[in-house]
This record gives structure tokens, C-alpha cells and sequence, in this order.
């Protein structure tokens, strides 16, 4: 009788403990997905065009079919999920222009990843390519791990792998590259 009581509380007893395991798995999901920030914009924006302004010139035209301003928490940023266009004039009314897939720009830390198919070219001609390019705007500096190829004109160019430049384009840092000439002797 004894040996049948002890298997009856030893039955029970797993029973228990494997009831509770499943149960506390169903917790524990959900209370993971208590823990799961989900945060929306604090405004949106559609087919934007801003102009930057100073001293009655304009400096700066961004345009862009879509604008997500995440202002709204700790960590605030400006998304650009559908790409962006931005022309940079300077004060000979010189043009520079960036183009890219996608954009996100960092408040606190004021950088701008840019990302897919990235485009700059200035006025002369000159053509930076690149999938994914950052801005450091506090250095006022732009760089890339990735690959990369820039032009002076249409036959000549460099290509490599990671790169970083003044906005200027006066100091440049090469890591793995090589230059090539397409222009056939006569």
C-alpha cells in the first residue's frame, strides 16, 4: 500500500512540475513580449522638399518621398525609407548632389547612414558610388567599409574597399584601392 501511495504522489508530483513548466513557457512568452519596445513616429511626412536657409542664401534642398521623425524617443532619429535626393550649394553657387536609397539620420550622435545605391557628384563632374556611406557631421567627414568607386571624369577612376574624405574632397584616405584609365592612346 505504502509503494502504491508513493507512486500515486510521484505521479502526481511530475505531473505537477511538467504542468508548471508549460505554463511558465507560456509566461515567459509573454512576458517577453511585454519587454518589446515598439515605438511609432512622432510625425511623418510625405513627398518632402526642405530648404536650409542661412543668411538669405540657400544652402542646402532635401527632397524625399518619405520622412519619418522619430523625435519622440530617447534615442531620436529621422528616417528616410524611401530614399532621398539632397543638392548642397555652396557660395559660388556651386552644387554638389548625394542620392541614396535610404537614409537615417541620428540626432544625438549626428550621423547619417546612408544606404543602397549611394550617389554623390559635384558640379565638375566628380562621382563618388558607394552602397552605404556615412556622414559625420560633427567632423564634418564621410567614410565607407564598403566598396567604392570614385571619378574625376568619365574615363578615369578609382575603386576599392573602405574609404573616408572631408566634404571638401581635399584630404582623402584610401584603405584598399586602384586607380585604372579607361582612355585609349592614339
Amino acid at each position: 500500500m505504502a509503494q502504491i501511495i508513493k507512486n500515486i504522489v510521484t505521479t502526481v508530483s511530475l505531473l505537477a512540475i511538467v504542468f508548471a513548466l508549460t505554463s511558465c513557457e507560456d509566461n515567459f512568452k509573454n512576458i517577453q513580449s511585454l519587454n518589446r519596445t515598439s515605438f511609432f513616429p512622432g510625425g511623418e511626412g510625405e513627398n518632402i522638399y526642405l530648404q536650409y536657409v542661412d543668411s538669405g542664401r540657400v544652402k542646402a534642398i532635401l527632397v524625399s518621398d518619405k520622412m519619418l521623425d522619430y523625435s519622440n524617443v530617447a534615442n531620436q532619429f529621422t528616417e528616410f525609407p524611401e530614399g532621398v535626393h539632397v543638392t548642397f550649394i555652396d557660395k559660388n553657387d556651386q552644387k554638389t548632389t548625394v542620392v541614396a536609397d535610404y537614409a537615417i539620420s541620428y540626432s544625438k550622435t549626428e550621423l547619417i547612414d546612408l544606404q543602397g545605391n549611394v550617389v554623390i557628384t559635384t558640379q565638375d563632374g566628380k562621382k563618388l558610388e558607394s552602397d552605404q556611406l556615412y556622414y559625420d557631421q560633427k567632423n564634418d567627414w564621410l567614410y565607407t567599409e564598403g566598396k567604392y568607386k570614385a571619378s574625376t571624369d568619365k574615363d578615369n577612376f578609382t575603386t576599392g574597399v573602405g574609404i573616408d574624405f572631408d566634404s571638401k574632397l581635399s584630404v582623402i584616405k584610401a584603405q584598399n584601392s586602384y586607380a585604372e584609365s579607361i582612355k585609349q592612346e592614339k
